[in-house]
């Protein structure tokens, strides 16, 4: 309750300084005039399909699983199924693939499309499409595919872009300056506002204050190691899309690059790669969902220079273990900051392990938003390949009816501790967290050894006595989970599991102190939406001195 309240204070104190701030930011952003001319349009370097210009043509717009057709209509004026198809529609993202299309029937329609959006009066402050990263995101869209939309535009339209373009910027700088602009949406919005500066005549004004902003938010959210603050792998592909665009704009015009911009591109890329499995994919968690491989690919083309991937990110919070052709990543690290944790899962010590481009123990992962119900479900230490006790959460998640806390995690592990044994034999980590210890007294340890030829993964799971921890009324059961991914198959093989991988290849799964279960899972991350699977679950007696031994090994 303590916490509770002081998190209530600290989210008081900035709604307040925010109001009595506003009305000199409103001044201050009227100084953002209209461009008369952009210098210079930045490449999208997102993959496009051309075949969606086709879909869009005939009336259909895809988003966030739900498609909506108008009917010759405006789409902008349909009742949206969700906010998030809205803000998808409102980005306009979806515009590289009607320049992709290279056809002047494609053009004609991106461009009647964004006039019947600029047409539009003014839009309600609840809008989806008024949020701060929406209007960022519309802004870096129109500037990207700005050469196919003026070139042969008429004087009106012309005019009404760079008034949008305008007034755009202002939401930013006023959004930015308040605090209206939270987490992760700070840096994104600071990216649009940096391209305003360098490609729109107008922009030179504010040239100096937005690149300030640009750098401190670059070093308040990318950590030491490249990791992103928010711990979740995806956020730093959706900024590194939009980071490459602006360096590539800033090299063209031979302006100065933030040097800020350019520590964070170095350390981002590496850290990347150390998240990816052999398929390309990266690990699911804290809010990472199915990987878009071409977009890591997109990013990661442009790296400079490429060696092994970093073995720890410690700063991050997770650690790598790789022999031969076999993989494990590890979440060691603890909650984000709670202003970056709106997204973040409880799943401390979980990990992830294949070989080759199989991947065998995951996590469940986000699901896509067409299952946005399913989220709480997905953020559980239960949907993680880690120890549950008495099947509550490692971390507390504010519900949806929580106000100012809802969806962020307001209390989990504080001491999370993580140490690498590397030896020419295996690699190896000795882990543990005190996300039981308030309720239970129990720590959670784990030490997980990967052989150097990557034919074995063990692993011990106990349960310590916390210093000073709570105490159970009753002694209450723990799992360890091992969710399979669906391209596993499970099966028992005496007293062991034998588990078929898609290449022929068969993993035997063995445990010391408990029998080995095989229960239904739900796998959220698959790239066509959710997927039944199967875990292994060991199940014991949560209390000090409990212990558990487990064994995957390639035959």
């Amino acid at each position: 309750m303590r916490e509770r309240m002081r998190l209530a204070g600290a989210f008081a104190a900035k709604a307040f300084a925010r109001r009595a701030a506003t009305p000199y930011h409103i001044v201050r952003s009227m100084v953002i005039a209209p461009p008369e001319r952009l210098r210079i349009a930045p490449p999208d370097i997102r993959t496009a399909d051309p075949t969606v210009a086709d879909e869009i043509y005939a009336g259909y717009f895809s988003f966030a699983g739900k498609t909506m057709q108008s009917h010759g209509g405006s789409p902008f004026r349909l009742t949206a199924p969700s906010p998030a198809w809205r803000r998808a529609l409102a980005g306009f993202s979806w515009l590289r693939h009607l320049r992709a299309a290279d056809k002047a029937l494609a053009q004609a329609n991106a461009r009647a499309l964004v006039e019947d959006f600029l047409s539009l009066k003014k839009l309600g402050p609840d809008d989806p499409a008024m949020e701060p990263a929406v209007v960022a995101r519309r802004m870096l869209s129109f500037f990207s595919q700005s050469p196919a939309l003026l070139d042969g535009a008429e004087a009106d339209f012309y005019d009404a872009f760079m008034v949008s373009l305008a007034q755009g910027a202002r939401v930013l700088w006023r959004a930015l300056a308040t605090g209206q602009a939270q987490g992760g949406d700070r840096l994104f919005c600071a990216i649009a506002l940096a391209e305003f500066a360098v490609c729109a005549d107008t922009g030179r004004k504010i040239a100096p204050q937005v690149s300030r902003t640009l750098s401190l938010e670059l070093d308040r959210q990318i950590l030491p190691d490249g990791g992103h603050v928010s711990r979740n792998p995806q956020v730093a592909v959706d900024l590194l899309l939009d980071l490459l665009p602006l360096r590539q704009v800033l090299a063209a015009r031979g302006l100065q690059t933030p040097a800020a911009l350019m520590r964070a591109m170095d350390r981002m890329m590496p850290t990347l790669r150390m998240m990816q499995h052999g398929d390309g994919s990266l690990g699911l968690f804290n809010g990472m969902g199915a990987t878009e491989l071409d977009r890591v690919a997109n990013v990661l083309a442009n790296e400079d220079t490429r060696g092994a991937p970093p073995l720890k990110a410690p700063y991050f919070g997770y650690h790598r273990l790789s022999g031969r052709d076999a993989l494990v990543l590890v979440d060691a690290g603890p909650s984000p900051p709670l202003e970056f944790s709106r997204c973040a899962h409880a799943g401390c010590l979980s990990f992830e392990f294949s070989i080759g481009v199989e991947r065998i123990v995951v996590n469940c992962g986000a699901p896509a938003p067409p299952h946005d119900d399913l989220r709480d479900v997905a953020r559980a230490t239960a949907a993680h390949s880690t120890l549950v006790v008495d099947d509550r959460s490692s971390a507390r998640i504010g519900p949806k009816d929580a106000g100012w806390a809802a969806g962020l995690v307001t209390e989990g592990p504080r001491h999370v501790e993580a140490e690498r044994r590397d030896a020419p034999e295996a690699m190896g980590l000795t882990l543990s967290h005190d996300g039981y210890a308030r309720d239970y007294g129990l720590i959670h340890a784990r030490e997980l050894t990967l052989s150097t030829d990557g034919d074995t993964l063990s692993g011990v799971d106990r349960l310590l006595a916390a210093e000073g921890g709570g105490r159970a009324g009753s002694e209450p059961a723990f799992a360890v989970r091992f969710h399979l991914h669906p391209r596993v198959r499970a099966a028992p093989l005496g007293e062991t599991l034998a588990l078929a991988l898609p290449t022929g290849e068969t993993v035997l799964f063995a445990a010391e102190g408990a029998v080995p279960e095989i229960e239904d899972s739900i796998f959220f991350a698959g790239p066509a939406g959710a997927r039944k699977c199967a875990q292994i679950v060991l199940r014991g007696k949560a209390a000090p001195g409990a212990e558990l031994r487990w064994t995957f090994k390639r035959v």
